[in-house]
Formats: structure tokens, sequence, C-alpha cells
């Protein structure tokens, strides 16, 4: 007998809301309820431990373990690795704001789990299992404004941090396939980490025409803006060796010409 949901694919809810509708615990993003039937699988972009991506309509889903290489017949992994078969009902949850539970609606495996390499909680590199997820239903579009905060709050978290701790976030959370989401249009979410690295290496000065930020932003820092030398849109990655931060001007002139010369140079000035 399936489990009926009381939950609206979009409705934001409250932790307490999930433990008592599922009759699941209240702790993790993997929790599964034997009377229910099911395995809550919550995606918590807040916490900068697991890395969970989508890529277009799939959610590629970092398993369980905190340390350490996962083992996929460990726990809940392997509950969702053999969902599709045992009948066992996937519902996906998203945190994109602290403490704000967004229902994705039902899910399913929809490929192979594979392995990648992430940081774990003792921030030891490890071995982890991913999981490609889809809806089973079209969920509603996320909310650009809603996106746009969280890239904000990623800003700020990014900008407290030390040079030496930024580039180690930076190295982390840069990647050679880009997560992309579907929000009115496709659109890319790049590390804000990657990003506020490149800025700093700058120190103000365009990295192309060698020129001060023409003004300071709001916070006080010059204004210069990141650029990917290898489109993202062309299939570059979002990592620190492909960013590199320019002034409004150079960044147009890069997007109307791309230039091979201005290419090299740029990359020169990365490798320096």
């Amino acid at each position: 007998m399936s489990y009926i949901c009381k939950f609206s694919i979009g409705d934001i809810i409250t932790n307490e809301d999930i433990r008592t509708a599922f009759k699941c615990g209240n702790m993790g993003g993997m929790r599964r309820s034997h009377s229910t039937n099911t395995l809550v699988i919550i995606s918590d972009h807040t916490k900068a431990l697991y890395d969970d991506k989508w890529f277009n309509d799939e959610l590629h889903y970092t398993g369980m373990g905190k340390s350490g290489d996962q083992s996929l017949d460990f726990a809940q992994n392997k509950t969702l690795a053999n969902s599709n078969s045992t009948g066992i009902e996937v519902h996906l949850f998203e945190v994109i704001l602290p403490s704000q539970y967004i229902y994705r609606g039902q899910a399913y495996l929809c490929g192979t789990p594979y392995q990648e390499v992430q940081p774990g909680e003792d921030d030891v590199v490890r071995k982890v299992w991913v999981f490609p997820l889809k809806l089973k239903e079209t969920s509603q579009l996320l909310d650009r404004t809603l996106l746009e905060k969280y890239r904000q709050t990623k800003q700020k978290d990014a900008k407290k941090l030390s040079v030496d701790a930024l580039k180690k976030r930076a190295q982390q959370t840069g990647s050679t396939k880009v997560s992309q989401r579907i929000v009115a249009s496709s659109t890319y979410v790049r590390s804000e980490f990657v990003a506020e690295y490149s800025k700093q290496q700058a120190k103000g000065i365009c990295q192309l025409c060698d020129m001060p930020a023409p003004f300071n932003s709001m916070d006080g820092n010059p204004y210069l803006e990141c650029h990917h030398i290898e489109w993202l849109s062309k299939g570059g990655p979002d990592t620190i060796n492909n960013t590199v931060a320019l002034c409004p001007n150079c960044h147009r002139k890069m997007h109307m010409l791309n230039r091979h010369s201005d290419k090299v140079l740029l990359r020169r000035k990365i490798k320096n």
C-alpha cells in the first residue's frame, strides 16, 4: 500500500512536520521509516559537508557517512540503492534557506550509483557514493529569488574565510561538471568560494588590462567580475584554474570577442 503524503509539491514546512508525517527520525539527510515504508531524503544546501548537485532535472545526491570512505552496503545507502526493486517510497526535501524544508515530491533512482571524492567531516578527503535521482512528477520551478538569496549567503560565507581557507574550499567546491538548475530558465550554479578566491588573488586589479577596478562596491571592496576563461556554457569547469577577475569593460570584451591571445594571457597570469 502506497504512503499518502499530505504535502503538496513546493510546500515549505518544518523539520518537525516531516518527523510527524513520515514517522521518521528528526536528524540526518536520509531517514528511514518502517511504519510508512518510506525513505525521506533531505538535500540541505546550507550545510558545507555534502556536495549535492542538480544537473537539470537530476539531483546527484551524496550518500550517508560523514567521515571515511562511504559504503554502499551501509544503512540507508543500501536502502536507497535498492529502493527501485524493494518498493520503498523515496520522498525528497530540499533546504536552500536555513530551517525551510521544501517538499519536492516522490523521487526514484534514475541511474547507477557512482563514487567520487569529497572532504569528510574531519576535512580528510574520502570516497563517497553519489545517487542520481529524478522526481516522479514535474516539480515546481525553483524561485529565482530564493536561489539568489542562497547565492548571497554563500558569498558572505566566502568573504569570512582566510585566503588559505578560501583556496581550500574553492578547490573542494569547484567542479569540472558544473551544477545547473532549471528556474524560469536554466541557470548555472557556480561556487562562490571559487569566485571570491579569484577576486582576492586579483587584489583589485583587472587581470586582463592591469588597471585598478573602476569603483568600489557597497561593501568597500574593489568591484571586479568573475569570468570563466573557458565558458561554462561551452563545458568549461568552475575551478580556480579557469576563473579570473575582470573589470566590467574587459569582462564585456571577453564575451564579445573571446580572443585567443587574451585567453592565453589570462591563463599565464593564473599560473603566476
